[in-house]
Parts: structure tokens; C-alpha cells; sequence
């Protein structure tokens, strides 16, 4: 069923890690290298063939891990470049492969390039950052700009000892490197990239990779009245020269057959996507875009009410990312609805109810499989995790995107508690730090995550419904949203042609409680009824197919095909 001589990452399945939160080998309650080594027959056993480690590099940790003070040195809490080197080989050992994230945005204000920087005004990698003099208003130090940071506030950061500004799109510790520079550009590809690659990594997935290119720098048009810092990704994505950066980039790539996707914002041009990602243009093998992960986010991603959004605009949403194979014939595409910066699906997407959870995670895998392109999995997707309980108050958000907003909102409301339930109902909904709790694996101590002889308690607070859903327990109960990935899985390689490459139709935009779409490859067909409510639903389908002989391949409910859809079931048939 399929065709020879595909790229390898087409056809693949990958499955994200976060290493902080995976698994705790050593007892010091942060997952680590070695924790991930001795999950890996897990993970393969899944029936993905791709693992992919978020920033394991040596790190201040401000962000996460994406403020990296050296490229080439593992963060030492999560194990040294030898832990690293036996997990790449490891890896490959089970016939699986690897992909880091690439981190060329910007470093952190801790690495040695940065402190050079810094030093001095004719220090030698003083242009290997971006910096600026002040503006003066009526006599007033301003930044350069108007630019809203991706966390809040001035993108601008004062230096006294330089008298001079300098940019970071995220953190004050996340200084931008000027990729306008040749020299920096050479050095950030031998020791981010070559470092790495020698060692035998497959690939990466490239941070911000559209903001390289800052374009002329000038004020974002305001569109917060109530703000003096302005929302500007569109100033700072996809600049000038981002073609020519990702091309240079690429020819390092090509050395080794490594596969890129890159994490593509502020992008709503698909004629600008499928630059990135078309074959011939040499940039980028795939992006991902986040049409469907910002679904019902407001204009400041919190600014919103959960569930704030219709069928018919997720919809839209998959059809816009699946629309690339469409427009451009050697252009690819990714399948994703989960990572580290994301809350969980189950309760974005369908509901975390105690009833409908199970249920909810199953109809969830059917339709991701049954969509075109490379598909990406989260570390506890697989086991249906949810967000973590509205009863665990703001001490247990650690992410910096989410105390920022809160204190912002605290701050412009002069603590109002009805603004800043909102905020916190909000944060419930999309907070990053819902994927980042550690990892369920069982009913024992830390659920697992930790030794139960552990030296300190896990990073972050873990879940308190192990009992309903661990990996221990999944792998051996075949009625499991576990069991359901891994048969899914394997139904999307057995139909690899229609299932992964075919072009996709939603049969029924307007419907507001079936997502009804077919793949065609080549005159088969295959059809996906998604009931997306919690309500039986008779099985109605559009006039297109309705008089197609059609043969049920699966079923979300494991039920044959009966004329009513269960509460969050999912079908594929084939047609004929």
C-alpha cells in the first residue's frame, strides 16, 4: 500500500518528550536522559518510530530549557553529553530516531556569546545581538519600539553598562541573536546544529523559525489602546530575508539527511507556507502551524472563556493545514494537537468528564490518524491526560507565560477578584503548564514518575487521577485510550497511501456536531464521521456519499455500523 522512495519523515510518527517531565531516573524529583532511555521499548511499543527531545542543553531554566547558555553541553540535572550519546544510540538501536529542538532565535543572557556582547560597545560580538540606542519622547527614555514581548511587556531591554537596548521577542534573559550577521549565522550552525548532527541525531524541530528575518524594526500598528506595547508578530515573522537564512541553513542539513520542522506562527499567507515547505525551494521540510492549537484563544491567547469556540471554526481550522498538499504538490504538512506549549486535548477538544474521557481521547486519536501529513504525539496524549483540576490554586503554575499573565491582569485590575477568576478559568483551559506535569505511570508513589525512595518531591505537582489513567495499567486493559493509539496506528500504516498522503474534504463545514471528511488517494476513498458532542448523534451523511458502498475499517466505540453514533465516536470506512 505504499509508495517507494518517500522521505522517511512523511511516513513517520513522532513522539515529543519533555525531559523534566517524562521520567525521574535518579530520584531528584526532574526527569532526565536516563529516565527517557529506560522508557524507550515503551515508546516504540506505541508504534511511533521518531522520539523528539524538547531543550536538553545546559539552561538557566527561566524558560523552560529555551533559554540555552550552551549548545553543546546537556543541562546537567538531566544527565551529561555521554547520557545523551548512549540515548541517540539507543534510539537508533530499536530502529527509532531522534530529533532535538533547535533553539536560533535567540539564547540565553547567560551564554557566553551574549556576556561578550554585552561588554562592551566594540566588543567583536557586539553585533552578534541586536542592539539599539533609545528613543527620546519629551525628554523620556523609550525603547526603540512599540513591539509587545511574547510574555508581556517591552520587547526592549535596558543595559546600563552599554547605555543601550537590546531585543529579546520573549524573556529579558532570552537575548535575540542578529542572524543579519554572516559570522554569527556560521557560528550558530557549527555549534547549535554540527555539534548535534556528528553525534547522529536525524533532526530537529526549529524553534520560532520564522522570526530570523526582523524586517525594518518599526512601530506595530496599535491594537490595544489600553497598552503602550503593541502586538507585532506580523512585524517580526517571516522577514525579508527568511527565504535566504532557511536555504543556508538547509545546506548543513542536507549534509547529513536531517529532517526539519519548523514552528511557524503569524503566518496566514499559505502562499507564504508553502514557500517554507515546498521541496524545490529548500527551506524547511514541514511547519507547524497553529491554526487548530489557537482555536478559541483571544486576541492575548488568555484573553478568552473556555470552550469559546464552534465546530465549524476547528474544522476550518484542519482544513487550512491539511489545504497544503492541495497547493503545492511537493509541499507537506503536520498533524499535531498537543505539545509543551499547549493544554491538554481532552479538554480543549471534546470533554474531560470522568464519563467521557476515555471516550474523548479515542475519537481524538481516530480523526489525527485519519489526517494527512507527519504526526506528532505529546508524552501522555497517548493515555489521555487531562489538564490538572480547577482545586490547585495559581502556586502550582510555574510557567513564565502564565504568572506573567496573571500579574498583568492583577495589575490593570488593581486585583480584582471577578478579573482575576477569569484569568485563572482562562489559565485552567490553555495554560502551558497542564503538559508539563509529570508523566503518569503508574499508581505508585509520584505516579511513578519518581523513585518511591525519591530525594525530593517531583518538580511540579503530579496528577491525582492515576488510578484512572496511568501507562502500567493501559498497557495491559485493550478497552485503553492506549490500546486505541496503538491500533490506530497501525490502521493509519496498513492504509499509509490514503490515510497519511490522500487529499483531504470536509463533506459538512456547517455541521455543528459531526465532522464529517473523506481522503482520496488516487480513486479510493476513505470517509471519517467524528461525533464531537456528548449526545448520540444518527449516523446522517452528506449526499456525496451517502449511496457509497462503504466498508467500516474502525470504530472509536468499537461498535459496528449502526445508524447512530455513539457520545464521542469516531469511524473511518472505506468506499467504494
Amino acid at each position: 500500500m505504499t509508495v517507494t522512495g518517500r522521505k522517511w519523515w512523511k511516513d513517520g510518527v513522532v513522539y515529543q518528550i519533555y525531559p523534566a517531565s517524562f521520567k525521574d531516573s535518579n530520584g531528584d524529583g526532574i526527569g532526565d536522559l536516563n529516565g527517557i532511555l529506560s522508557e524507550l521499548d515503551y515508546i516504540k511499543s506505541i508504534g511511533v518510530d521518531t522520539i523528539w527531545i524538547c531543550p536538553m542543553y545546559d539552561s538557566p531554566q527561566v524558560d523552560m530549557g529555551y533559554d540555552i547558555r550552551d549548545y553543546e553541553k546537556v543541562y546537567p540535572p538531566y544527565g551529561t553529553n555521554e547520557d545523551m550519546e548512549r540515548l541517540i544510540a539507543e534510539t537508533h538501536a530499536r530502529g527509532m530516531r531522534i530529533v532535538l529542538d533547535l533553539v536560533v532565535n535567540h539564547t540565553s543572557d547567560q551564554h557566553s556569546w551574549f556576556q561578550e556582547s554585552r561588554s562592551s560597545k566594540d566588543n567583536p560580538k557586539r553585533d552578534w545581538y541586536i542592539w539599539r540606542p533609545a528613543r527620546y519622547v519629551d525628554g523620556k527614555r523609550c525603547p526603540p519600539n512599540n513591539w509587545l514581548g511574547n510574555f508581556g511587556g517591552s520587547v526592549w531591554q535596558w543595559d546600563e553598562h552599554t547605555q543601550e537596548y537590546y531585543l529579546h521577542l520573549f524573556c529579558p534573559e532570552q537575548p535575540d541573536l542578529n542572524w543579519e550577521n554572516p559570522v554569527t549565522r556560521q557560528a550558530i550552525y557549527k555549534s547549535a546544529m554540527e555539534f548535534w548532527l556528528e553525534r547522529g541525531v536525524d533532526g530537529f524541530r526549529v524553534d520560532t523559525v520564522n522570526m530570523y528575518s526582523k524586517g525594518d524594526m518599526a512601530d506595530a500598528p496599535i491594537t490595544d489602546p489600553g497598552s503602550e506595547w503593541q502586538f507585532a508578530g506580523f512585524q517580526y515573522c517571516n522577514g525579508p530575508r527568511m527565504g535566504e537564512f532557511l536555504a543556508e541553513m538547509n545546506e548543513v542539513l542536507q549534509r547529513y539527511d536531517a529532517m526539519t520542522v519548523g514552528e511557524c506562527p503569524h503566518t496566514p499567507d499559505m502562499a507564504r507556507v508553502v514557500k517554507y515547505v515546498s521541496a524545490k525551494e529548500r527551506q524547511l521540510n514541514m511547519v507547524f502551524q497553529f491554526d487548530v492549537v489557537d482555536i478559541g484563544q483571544g486576541p492575548y491567547k488568555f484573553q478568552t472563556t473556555p470552550k469559546n469556540y464552534t465546530l465549524p471554526q476547528f474544522k476550518r481550522a484542519i482544513a487550512q493545514t491539511q489545504s497544503l498538499l492541495r497547493l503545492s504538490a511537493d509541499a507537506w504538512t503536520t498533524v499535531f494537537l498537543e505539545n509543551h506549549d499547549q493544554s491538554r486535548s481532552i479538554t480543549r477538544f471534546t470533554s474531560d468528564a470522568p464519563a467521557h474521557r476515555v471516550a474523548g481521547g479515542k475519537l481524538l486519536s481516530l480523526m489525527m490518524c485519519a489526517l494527512s501529513g507527519t504526526l506528532f504525539i505529546y508524552q501522555g496524549q497517548e493515555l489521555g491526560m487531562t489538564n490538572f483540576p480547577e482545586s490547585w490554586d495559581m502556586s502550582e503554575y510555574k510557567d513564565v507565560d502564565s504568572s506573567n499573565y496573571y500579574k498583568m491582569v492583577a495589575e490593570r485590575s488593581g486585583n480584582d477578584s471577578t478579573k482575576l477568576a477569569e484569568a485563572k478559568a482562562s489559565l485552567q483551559h490553555l495554560a502551558r503548564d497542564h503538559a508539563r506535569v509529570p508523566m503518569s505511570w503508574s499508581t505508585a508513589k509520584y505516579n511513578g514518575f519518581s523513585p518511591p525512595d525519591a530525594k525530593a518531591e517531583p518538580w511540579m505537582r503530579p496528577l491525582e487521577d492515576a488510578a484512572l489513567c496511568n501507562a502500567e495499567q493501559q498497557q495491559g486493559d485493550k478497552a485503553s485510550v492506549l490500546a486505541f493509539w496503538k491500533r490506530m496506528l497501525a490502521v493509519r500504516k496498513e492504509w499509509n497511501d490514503l490515510l497519511v498522503h490522500g487529499e483531504f474534504d470536509d463533506l459538512d463545514e456547517q455541521n455543528e456536531d459531526l465532522f464529517v471528511f473523506s481522503k482520496t488517494w488516487k480513486g479510493r476513498k476513505a470517509l471519517a464521521v467524528c461525533n464531537f458532542t456528548d449526545k448520540t448523534q444518527s449516523l446522517t451523511l452528506p449526499e456525496s456519499v451517502r449511496n457509497s458502498k462503504r466498508e467500516l475499517l474502525v470504530s472509536s466505540a468499537d461498535r459496528g455500523d449502526e445508524a447512530e453514533l455513539a457520545a464521542w465516536e469516531g469511524r473511518v470506512y472505506l468506499l467504494s
